[in-house]
C-alpha cells in the first residue's frame, strides 16, 4: 500500500532551478505519482546573509516507511552536492528535502517530525502545498493549514518563471 506524501524542495546555490527539477526526477526513482508546485523564489529566513532561495512543493505516493524515505531524500540531496556535515544550519545549501505530510502520520522521534515542525511558519511552504492541495488539514489539530497563510504575509515569496 502506498502512502500520500508531499515534499518541499529548496535550493539556493548554483543552478537552482536545475537542483530542483534534478531532484524531482530522483524522487521519481522511489515515489510514483508525482506533481509538483509551481517554483516561488524566496528570501532566506534565519540566516539572511545568503542568496534567495527557489521553493517549490511536490505531492507523490510512496511506499517506504517514512524513515526510509527521509534516508532515500537524504541520498538524493548527497548526489546532489549537498554535505550538511560541513555546512552552516540553515545556511546556503544546494538542495533541501524535507518531508512535510505523511498520509496523515504523526511522528516524533529523534531523526524525524511529521508534520514538518514549522512548515505552518513558512509562505514559501505553505503557499505552493496549498496549491496542490488546498484542503488539507493539519493531522495534529484537525485545523485546515490555509487558516495559516493569512497570517504570513510579508516573508518575500514571489512567482518564479519555470525553464
Amino acid at each position: 500500500m502506498s502512502a500520500k506524501v508531499y515534499l518541499s524542495l529548496g535550493s539556493n546555490l548554483g543552478d537552482r532551478s536545475g537542483n530542483l527539477l534534478a531532484a524531482w526526477e530522483k524522487v521519481g526513482e522511489f515515489c510514483g505519482g508525482r506533481r509538483l508546485s509551481r517554483v516561488f523564489e524566496t528570501e532566506p529566513m534565519h540566516v539572511t546573509d545568503q542568496p534567495r532561495f527557489l521553493n517549490a512543493v511536490g505531492e507523490a505516493r510512496t511506499s517506504l516507511t517514512p524513515l526510509d524515505l527521509l534516508d532515500a531524500l537524504l541520498g538524493v540531496e548527497a548526489s546532489l552536492g549537498r554535505d550538511r556535515q560541513a555546512e552552516t544550519r540553515m545556511g546556503p545549501r544546494p538542495i533541501d528535502l524535507d518531508i512535510l505530510l505523511y498520509d496523515g502520520v504523526v511522528l516524533e522521534s529523534p531523526r524525524l517530525t511529521i508534520p514538518h515542525p514549522r512548515m505552518g511558519e513558512r509562505r514559501f511552504v505553505l503557499q505552493p502545498l496549498l496549491e496542490l492541495a488546498p484542503g488539507l488539514v493539519d493531522p495534529r489539530t484537525g485545523r485546515a493549514w490555509a487558516e495559516r497563510l493569512p497570517g504570513l504575509a510579508g516573508q518575500g515569496v514571489y512567482s518564479y518563471p519555470s525553464r
